[in-house]
């Protein structure tokens, strides 16, 4: 079993904390200097995560959230998993998910949390905050807001009366899963952080709702950087192994690069679904057949050859001879031939007929104006260095993630 750090030994990691987090905070999400960031070395004590909360020494085994399946819809498992790269991750939340990583291994280095982990829950539970016809605000917030079903006991559900008064879920009889991570209001009055220094817990917020997964996911004794470790910390988050399996999953390809990043308000791609052993296209195209017949189809049902030729009665090996209508010889009794003239051969292709010159009138070009460089805000810029996989080092003011970004600013 790994050896926890006590809360002494966290301490000594925790010293540059304040640093990182009000660093990255600013360099995603433009935020007042003047107002006290929690994690700031003024506001917390040592051994404690930024908001002064500190990282549960024992497992939280109440459940995180306790439905799912609701943000991909009926089949759509294996979907998300080849889907992974197409369904894009908005960049406040790659963000969120990054600095979730670097703040809780700081605090706790016996986690080896990957932050691939904490997007494969984001995925699984809200599209990334954006379930329900929500977006990602520029602060990171989900709009107008994420909330789950109501926890009454239906088939799906289990029942849970009201822990919150409605304060988070605004519901006042039975509690329900609130924002992009989907935390019972219960388990949240634990896990809450406030990750950002806005002086606000708020499960909307895609920022503090990743730090509380991830103060979640390491609690306890599980080294997360192996695959007993992470299945046994995501079990606790959600009571199912099919779940399990999934998280994994969309991990293991996030893990390999299967993602990009896109702004927050990027609507996610689509997919294109194999056809079973068998199926047949269901608009016609492709193969020998169709499908079903139709009015007006002329192929004859699913496997039909097309129009069937017109029944003969006999070889069909030279052009039949022409009938004789009485003394001239022709068959409408026009004139005969001259049998002074050359009798042309059938069998040697006539000439090409000449094709028609037809004169093409000149079409002035339009004046195309040229198009100005393209200009993107810092936040865009941030949001493509991250999706190259670069990380900024708040105590570097010049590392590469800063000078990509500046790249990108001042091409």
């Amino acid at each position: 079993m790994t050896h926890r750090w006590t809360n002494a030994a966290k301490a000594a990691v925790l010293a540059p904390l304040a640093a990182l987090s009000l660093a990255w905070t600013a360099a995603v999400v433009t935020t007042e200097t003047s107002s006290p960031a929690a994690g700031s070395a003024e506001s917390s004590e040592p051994g404690t995560l930024p908001d002064g909360s500190t990282v549960p020494a024992e497992a939280i085994e109440a459940p995180a959230s306790m439905s799912w399946g609701h943000a991909m819809g009926a089949g759509s498992a294996a979907q998300a998993i080849a889907s992974a790269s197409t369904n894009a991750i908005p960049s406040a939340a790659l963000a969120a998910y990054q600095r979730a990583e670097a703040i809780i291994n700081s605090a706790d280095p016996s986690c080896h949390l990957p932050w691939q982990l904490v997007a494969a829950v984001g995925r699984v539970e809200s599209d990334h905050g954006r379930y329900g016809g929500n977006s990602l605000d520029d602060q990171g917030e989900a709009t107008p807001g994420i909330f789950g079903p109501r926890l009454d006991g239906r088939p799906g559900t289990r029942a849970i009366s009201d822990t919150d008064a409605g304060e988070l879920d605004r519901d006042r009889r039975f509690d329900r899963a609130v924002g992009p991570m989907q935390f019972i209001p219960s388990t949240w009055s634990v896990v809450g952080v406030d990750a950002d220094g806005d002086g606000v817990r708020n499960p909307q917020d895609i920022d503090d709702a990743a730090l509380a997964s991830a103060v979640y996911l390491c609690s306890g004794q599980d080294d997360l950087s192996t695959d007993s470790g992470q299945r046994a910390s995501v079990f606790r988050y959600n009571h199912s192994r099919e779940y399990v399996d999934l998280v994994i999953a969309i991990m293991t390809a996030y893990l390999q690069g299967d993602y990009t990043a896109v702004p927050n308000s990027t609507v996610a791609g689509g997919y294109l679904t194999p056809l079973a052993p068998g199926e047949q296209p269901r608009d016609g195209a492709g193969g020998g057949g169709g499908g079903p017949k139709e009015p007006g189809d002329l192929d004859g049902g699913p496997d039909g050859p097309g129009p069937s030729p017109a029944p003969s009665d006999g070889p069909t090996a030279g052009p039949a001879p022409a009938p004789t209508g009485g003394p001239t010889g022709g068959p409408t009794g026009g004139p005969a031939p001259d049998p002074s003239e050359p009798v042309p051969d059938p069998t040697t292709p006539a000439a090409p007929l000449p094709s028609p010159t037809v004169p093409v009138p000149s079409v002035p070009l339009p004046s195309l104006p040229v198009p100005t460089p393209t200009v993107i805000t810092e936040v865009e810029a941030i949001a493509q260095c991250l999706a190259q996989g670069l990380i900024d080092n708040p105590l570097d003011p010049n590392d590469l993630f800063d000078q990509c970004v500046a790249d990108l600013l001042n091409p």
